[in-house]
């Protein structure tokens, strides 16, 4: 269809310039139901103004605009591009108060948002977009027991520095060793020799006044002197 590209152009100024679109003649699109893969999906144009014909255009998830399909007044269909293409897919009457646009078979290219557009008295007026796009399945997954794991074996690794403090360590413990035997040996023996003299001290005093206890006194404290026969001079 030769108004096809001219068409594409004053939608996209209706897009970025609302000053485009009249204030006398509204238009709204309402689908039908929910798309679904390979189901039809039918959307209604509603117009105020029935006499003009109505064009539907459909912006894909890219934002590029693609001309489907127009319908007169008296209902006569012109599709653009591929119209035995077009035709397959898509269908378009028009009733008493509204225009109707059917997707045959619904897949996700047919995705995006929908206007139908009218051109009266050299103005253009369109709908607002009207999204149509599949419903997000999400899918559950089955739940699946883990499979035993076997403990890894605990390896512990050795700490360098805890290393060079237990070599500090044993150095100090033979520092120390080295320490106890210079000063505990010769106080052992010194203990020792003390003793040993205390004892020998002992025995000999003991020996000394055994031998002092031997001689007897008197009582009076008098030598005890025998006495001897007296001489002829007595």
């Amino acid at each position: 269809m030769t108004e096809a590209p001219a068409l594409l152009l004053l939608l996209a100024l209706g897009l970025c310039c609302p000053g485009i679109r009249g204030q006398r003649d509204t238009m709204k699109i309402h689908p039908i139901r929910q798309p679904q893969v390979g189901q039809q999906l039918v959307l209604q144009c509603e117009s105020s103004n029935m006499d003009s014909g109505v064009f539907w255009v459909q912006q894909d998830k890219a934002g590029t605009l693609h001309f489907i399909v127009f319908t007169s007044s008296l209902s006569r269909t012109t599709f653009g591009g591929n119209s035995m293409r077009t035709a397959e897919r898509f269908e378009a009457w028009k009733d008493i108060r509204f225009y109707w646009l059917v997707v045959k078979s619904f897949m996700p290219q047919d995705e995006g948002n929908y206007f139908c557009l009218m051109n009266t008295n050299q103005a253009l007026y369109f709908s607002p977009g009207q999204p149509v796009f599949l419903p997000v399945t999400t899918t559950v997954a089955p739940k699946t027991t883990p499979a035993p794991t076997t403990p890894a074996p605990n390896i512990t690794e050795r700490d360098p520095c805890l290393e060079t403090l237990d070599s500090e360590t044993s150095e100090e413990k033979g520092l120390d060793l080295l320490c106890d035997i210079f000063i505990w040996v010769p106080l052992t023996a010194a203990c020792f020799l003390l003793l040993l003299a205390l004892a020998v001290t002992i025995i000999l005093c003991q020996r000394t006044k055994r031998r002092r206890c031997r001689c007897k006194r008197p009582a009076n404290g008098k030598p005890n002197v025998k006495r001897g026969t007296p001489g002829p001079h007595a």
